[in-house]
């Protein structure tokens, strides 16, 4: 039997990842890969727009994808949720296979052009993350959970990113430091919900606040960043 064709987008993105740890996510890494990958430059133009930070948005996606792979792997019922969160933003680093390409791609996002894609992508794993836990959130809720999250999130990679310790058990504990002062705000908000007087006003706050819905699912495995019109 022919073997499968392969996705001609893997083979550029793979390509690619040879050349990132030189040139970066850039133009010169794309042409390479294209090369390399012996795919049409129309076709890979077809599927990376934008050239190299197409590129790095496919790879940190791909990311995303191995990190629900193995925590839907994984038995979390006798888990704390806060410990399932600090699993997941784990799991996501350790799976990388080349810390340089991520170190990269933070600084082709760090970029003012680019830093709207870039939060962009890392609000797109605290989405996937709640969403891979069950979050069930249909209101103001499920902004500020991802919101939270991202901060840990990207906090969390810009430490590993410097990390030398032994099994990176220093970006582990910070890890758990921000998810434990995330959750001490929760305590806070819910002793103050309690307090005489303002828990009035809290009450009248949250009921406008109850209104906002999170958005209508859409699409996010298509290259560029054109939304369809309203």
């Amino acid at each position: 039997m022919p073997e499968p064709m392969q996705d001609p987008a893997d083979l550029v993105l793979n390509a690619a990842l040879l050349h990132v740890p030189f040139d970066g996510w850039s133009e010169a890494a794309f042409k390479a890969a294209i090369a390399d990958a012996d795919v049409s430059p129309v076709v890979a133009r077809g599927l990376f727009p934008r050239g190299a930070i197409d590129l790095a948005a496919a790879y940190h996606r791909r990311g995303d994808d191995a990190m629900i792979a193995a925590l839907e792997a994984r038995d979390l019922t006798d888990m704390r949720f806060r410990d399932r969160v600090a699993l997941a933003v784990r799991l996501r680093l350790e799976l990388v296979e080349d810390k340089e390409a991520v170190r990269r791609g933070a600084t082709l996002f760090a970029l003012p052009m680019h830093a709207a894609e870039g939060a962009k992508l890392i609000w797109g794993t605290a989405d996937r993350i709640w969403t891979a836990l069950g979050d069930g959130s249909r209101d103001i809720n499920w902004y500020t959970k991802r919101a939270t999250l991202s901060g840990v999130y990207s906090s969390t990679v810009l430490y590993w990113l410097g990390d030398d310790s032994l099994d990176n058990q220093a970006t582990w504990a910070f890890l758990d430091r921000r998810i434990d002062d995330v959750m001490q705000i929760e305590k806070v908000k819910a002793q103050v919900r309690k307090a005489p007087g303002i828990s009035r006003l809290m009450k009248g706050a949250e009921s406008v606040l109850s209104r906002i819905k999170p958005p209508k699912a859409r699409r996010d495995d298509l290259p560029g960043g054109w939304t369809a019109p309203r």
